[in-house]
This record gives structure tokens, sequence and C-alpha cells, in this order.
């Protein structure tokens, strides 16, 4: 069954250390983009968090962001400047020995003293923690998954009813046309009769060639024919689980176009009237399909 292009999906994980929130927003787009915002550090699991959304999502512009919040997210450690800190007391030690004193050497001030002691942030991220992220991403394009197929349903149906309606509007089309070269064979003979005012007046043959001029001017079989065939294929397509979107823009396309012509060809105006009908459904149809994967 198809798939609609826009969604939502999010995702909650957790563990002692830290909390990890992701949410998916996806719109219609001729192609597959996906765009991550995460914090700095966790820019190394862009590719892989990629191919995860891109063996569930084809076609439409992902927009993902992910936040990761407490005191597991960076690995600090405290950096000691060993040889400053002996200069410290070697100092200490001089100073002690030169003026006299029973003080200890301050190692407290030394540890709070940023020169000699540092606290350092790692990069480097927990395995834990890796999996975490990748596992939350995985459940929200689930959710998101989840909320295209049925938008595709919706769609679906919404499609499919009308294309039956494009289907019905055909065969009238197809019944009506042979009755529409009679009456123009009978106004053509109503005319020539008023002018000569009398039937027997009439050159009954080159009646025949104007109407046999006209029907090849406007005849629509052929379109017609080609319109149920698009239709057929249509409905063939949008039953598929593959990505089928652009197939069916293409044949919105072709029936337009087919359309058009029945329009240029049509001097009726029964026939003009079914094909400004048609144009409309056509139209809707063209809306809905730009949001089908």
């Amino acid at each position: 069954m198809i798939m609609s292009m826009t969604g939502y999906g999010r995702s909650l994980k957790e563990n002692a250390n830290c909390q990890i929130t992701v949410e998916m927003k996806a719109v219609n787009h001729r192609f597959c983009e996906i765009n991550i915002r995460m914090p700095r550090q966790f820019f190394f699991l862009e590719d892989q968090l990629k191919k995860t959304i891109s063996r569930f999502v084809k076609r439409g512009k992902v927009d993902v962001f992910i936040n990761i919040s407490g005191e597991g997210i960076v690995n600090r450690s405290l950096a000691v400047n060993w040889d400053l800190l002996s200069q410290y007391h070697s100092v200490f030690s001089e100073m002690k020995e030169k003026f006299g004193g029973s003080a200890d050497f301050p190692l407290n001030s030394m540890l709070a003293n940023d020169a000699v002691v540092e606290i350092q942030e790692s990069d480097e991220v927990d395995e834990g923690l890796k999996s975490l992220v990748v596992s939350a991403a995985e459940d929200a394009v689930l959710q998101l998954v989840e909320m295209r197929k049925k938008e595709g349903q919706e769609l679906y149906e919404d499609v499919h009813k009308r294309v039956g309606r494009l289907t019905d509007k055909a065969e009238e089309l197809k019944k009506f046309a042979p009755a529409v070269q009679k009456s123009y064979l009978e106004r053509l003979t109503k005319k020539v009769r008023d002018y000569t005012e009398s039937a027997l007046e009439i050159d009954e043959s080159r009646i025949l060639t104007e109407v046999a001029v006209y029907t090849d001017k406007s005849d629509i079989e052929e379109e017609l024919t080609r319109i149920q065939s698009h239709l057929k294929q249509f409905n063939e397509i949008i039953t598929s689980e593959k990505v089928v979107g652009r197939k069916l823009d293409f044949i919105v396309q072709e029936l337009n176009r087919e359309t058009n012509t029945i329009g240029s060809k049509s001097n009726d105006v029964t026939i003009s009237k079914h094909v400004v009908e048609i144009k409309s459904e056509l139209e809707k149809i063209r809306e809905q399909v730009q949001n089908i994967e």
C-alpha cells in the first residue's frame, strides 16, 4: 500500500546517567533528504543514523532533532601539571627553610589552582550511549513510518475514488462520441436545406465528405482509449508496496495531456463539460499524488 511523505515520530530513551529524545518530522520532497541536529560530540554518528532512517524513508525531507541531557554525555577527568606542582613544592620548601615556620605544603590550595589541576573533557562517547542514541532513532523512525502508512491509506481511498469517477466519465464519453458525428450531420444537412430551400438540391456526397473531415478532426476515440489505459495502470501502481509517487505523477501528467487534446478537438458542449469535470478531478488527484512517497 502507498505511503504518505508527511509524518512525525518521537522516542525517549534513558539510562542511569542521561536522557535521550529523538524527534522526526517529514514533509514532501522530490528526493530523500535527511537533516540531523544533535550535540557536537555525536556528529560521528550522523552517517549511521542517516542509513538507519533511509532504510524506512525513500522520499521526503526528514528533519531529525536529537536532544541529550544528563551527566553521562561528556567524560571529564583531572589533569595535573606535575612539573608545575613540583616547582611550587620546591619553592615552598626553600621559603620555609629560609624564613622558618611550621606550615605544611598547602595541597588544598593547589587543587583549586587551575594552572596546576585542570578539568579536561573527552569527546569519546561511551558505547552504551551510542547504542541508546541509535535505538531511540530507530523507534522514532518506526513511529514516523506508522503515521505515513495511516495517511497513505487515506490518500489511497481518496485517489482511488476519484480515479473511479474518471473511469466512469471516460466510459460516458466513449458512448457519447459517435452521437456527436450524427448530430453534426443533421445540423449540416439542416443548414444546407435552409440555404437551398430544397432537400432535392443537396449534394449528399459533399455533405458526407464534410462530415468525414469533421469526424477525422474531432475523433477522440484514441485519446479515450489511452485515458482508460492510463487509469488502469494508475490503479495497478497505487496498490504496489514500492515507491510509486513519481510514476503516479507522470501518469497524471499524461492524463492531463490526453484530456487537453480532447478539449481542443471538441466542438460539443457536452464533451466540453465532461473535459472540465475531468480536469477538475485530475487537479485534485495531482495534489494528492504530490504527497505520495
